[in-house]
């Protein structure tokens, strides 16, 4: 049956994490990863900061080729990594096993990934391999797939919720904003990032349902 997974690796562990030297007030996600000729090219959204030359806040690592900027909207960044396999780290062991990365969220204290195989030996094998390489994860959860949620079931988490509500009722959305996203992470009492992190995950999963019930009813 297939299989998900989520593990963390601290921030310093993994290569991207040399952003957070730089730009602490960062979010880092992976936004996908393609295997390309023996390597993996992921391409990597850096979001909550304003900088001239977001390249240069990644330090040499010898697991990274190249960083290049591919587009930049306000203070989000969509930049292309590429990766030399060779250096033993997650990506190399993604790459080598039959698990494929659905999500990848960086911080300054970790990242969060979550992982999928077509069965418990897929992940077990990921593991093993991070285990024989001395990649510390930690794998938090391993879970059966459910099935799809149908069109008008709740996609939001209640974390989700919260941080919605919260940003709506205090200005967040306004023109300009009358709250920053460091006061909403006061009052929820978790950090800028995870607050960020949040309510884009929320809008994706909004705007995942309503798209989804208004393609169910034009096919009706």
């Amino acid at each position: 049956m297939a299989t998900e997974a989520t593990f963390t690796v601290r921030a310093r562990e993994f290569p991207l994490g040399s952003v957070f030297e730089a730009l602490p007030a960062a979010t880092v996600e992976l936004e996908r990863v393609v295997p390309n000729r023996g390597t993996v090219v992921p391409y990597v959204w850096v979001h909550g900061v304003r900088v001239d030359d977001v390249e240069a806040a990644f330090s040499p690592h010898p697991a990274v080729r190249s960083v290049r900027l591919v587009d930049a909207v306000d203070d989000q960044y969509l930049l292309r990594v590429e990766w030399n396999t060779a250096h033993q780290g997650v990506l190399s062991a993604l790459a080598e096993t039959a698990v494929s990365l659905l999500e990848a969220v960086g911080t300054s204290e970790e990242w969060l990934f979550r992982i999928r195989g077509d069965g418990r030996d897929d992940v077990a094998a990921f593991y093993d391999r991070c285990q024989e390489w001395d990649v510390p994860v930690t794998m938090t959860e391993v879970r059966s797939l459910t099935p799809r949620r149908r069109s008008g079931e709740a996609t939001l988490t209640e974390a989700q919720r919260e941080a919605l509500v919260l940003a709506y009722e205090r200005g967040y959305f306004d023109t300009p904003r009358e709250v920053t996203m460091a006061e909403l992470g006061s009052e929820l009492g978790i950090t800028q990032q995870a607050v960020g992190s949040r309510i884009r995950r929320g809008i994706n999963a909004v705007l995942g349902e309503t798209l989804s019930t208004e393609r169910d009813r034009e096919e009706r």
